[in-house]
């Protein structure tokens, strides 16, 4: 027993710590309560793609083409997963204890080499940060499905969302999250305003564009087949949310609480202002546009959902269901845009919104609609302004300008667009052989 003298402490300490099955370092720096917080999130932000967002665009488009939706959801959720682990989380995150550059993150985890079951973002295990941002780098290529749904190629389609996980959304993401030039001017961009929404809508804008309009559009009726489906995606989408902006605190903390609460309310706001836009215009409220109104307060509030307050996010989501209804009514019945499922008007345009008011809303010196973004007053809301600004123009650029090259390369590799005969059979048979209903 004489060698155990004057170690009881250490043999404690040790005994401990292998109870508890981790290391000394490990059992310090780990949160059991962020980390049941983030698992929960991952799984809400899964929820969101497929399948929330899979049965609400689903729903929206014609029944011939309503399997080929849900195919583009379920096959990019596999594929970006896959690019993810490859090479999307060192471009956009890096290593570990490396300095990261302005652009672009170091290829240290290229298949996340650096990676293991003790590596730790915070106060989580870092394998989990990479499969928490891994459902954001699903989710944001899907939305772009609704700028083109209807009319691309399968096969098109996958080239096309794998070269852009690459070039756009993740330089995209290293500057706004992963330490890049964005992140160091002091960007309000709690959840994905410009890394998600603004991308996303910016994209599929471009490929409408250059795919062109869908046979009849402008001429004949194209309803939504099935909004039953629609309503249950957009359910799924206002729950999954919860874990896209609360989320994004990465800590079962206070910061989370609001973002939730805040979120919330947003949509809520964003449903009721679209719903009776439409009520008074038409002299009837619809159910496609309460759930559109729904999307739209959803993604306004997502940047700013850690840095404004109640009353603040009222304001946003009205503003929301208000400013995108008439984005919409403009760009499909005015400029005679075919974004499909109303892509931009509703993500693009909330994104930016978003930007701009959580540059307002989170100052603290507001009253009621005070924010906690930063602590110099009302004098610091123009230089915040211009931050946010920078950040739109920046992402909006870049994101047009790269769509639009891969795109124009896709093309060369293999034609965007099926052939108008293609088209109007259908693209569940033409491109799946299959239907989505055999009744």
């Amino acid at each position: 027993m004489s060698g155990y003298t004057g170690r009881p402490g250490l043999i404690i300490l040790i005994s401990a710590v292998a109870l508890l099955g981790g290391s000394p370092a490990i059992a310090e720096t780990i949160s059991g309560g962020d980390t049941a917080w983030v698992l929960t999130s991952t799984a809400l932000v899964l929820f969101m793609t497929i399948p929330g967002l899979s049965l609400f665009y689903a729903g929206l488009v014609r029944v011939k083409n309503v399997l080929s939706v849900l195919m583009q959801c379920f096959a990019l959720t596999a594929l970006m997963s896959l690019l993810w682990f490859v090479i999307g989380y060192t471009l956009a995150f890096g290593s570990s204890g490396v300095e990261q550059g302005p652009w672009i993150g170091d290829l240290g985890n290229v298949f996340l080499a650096k990676v293991s079951m003790d590596s730790t973002k915070g106060t989580i295990p870092e394998t989990l940060f990479v499969m928490f941002q891994l459902t954001f780098a699903v989710i944001t290529p899907a939305l772009i499905v609704g700028g083109f749904a209807e009319r691309m190629r399968f096969s098109a389609m996958l080239i096309f969302s794998s070269a852009w996980l690459v070039l756009v959304y993740a330089p995209v993401c290293h500057w706004v999250w992963g330490g890049g030039w964005l992140n160091v001017m002091g960007l309000q961009d709690f959840a994905g305003g410009a890394v998600v929404h603004i991308t996303a809508g910016v994209a599929a804008l471009v490929a409408a564009l250059s795919l062109g309009e869908r046979k009849g559009f402008g001429q004949t009726a194209m309803p939504p087949h099935n909004l039953t489906m629609t309503v249950t995606g957009a359910g799924m989408l206002w729950v999954g949310w919860f874990g896209f902006n609360a989320g994004s605190a990465v800590a079962a903390d206070s910061s989370a609480a609001m973002a939730m609460l805040v979120t919330h309310l947003s949509a809520a706001c964003g449903s009721l202002a679209w719903m009776t836009m439409e009520w008074i215009r038409h002299g009837k409220p619809s159910v496609l546009g309460i759930v559109t109104g729904m999307v739209a307060g959803l993604g306004t509030i997502t940047p700013a959902s850690g840095s404004v307050g109640p009353a603040g996010a009222v304001v946003i989501g009205l503003s929301a269901g208000v400013l995108c209804y008439f984005a919409t009514i403009t760009l499909k019945n005015r400029l005679g845009v075919d974004d499909s499922l109303d892509v931009f008007p509703v993500h693009g345009v909330g994104g930016m919104l978003g930007l701009l008011m959580a540059g307002i809303f989170c100052s603290p010196s507001l009253g009621l609609f005070s924010g906690n973004g930063f602590s110099d007053g009302i004098s610091g809301i123009g230089g915040q302004l211009g931050v946010q600004l920078t950040g739109i123009v920046a992402t909006f650029v870049y994101t047009a300008i790269m769509s639009w090259l891969l795109l124009k390369i896709v093309n060369l590799i293999v034609a965007l667009r099926v052939d108008q005969e293609d088209e109007t059979a259908g693209l569940d048979i033409i491109l799946h052989d299959e239907r989505g209903y055999d009744l």
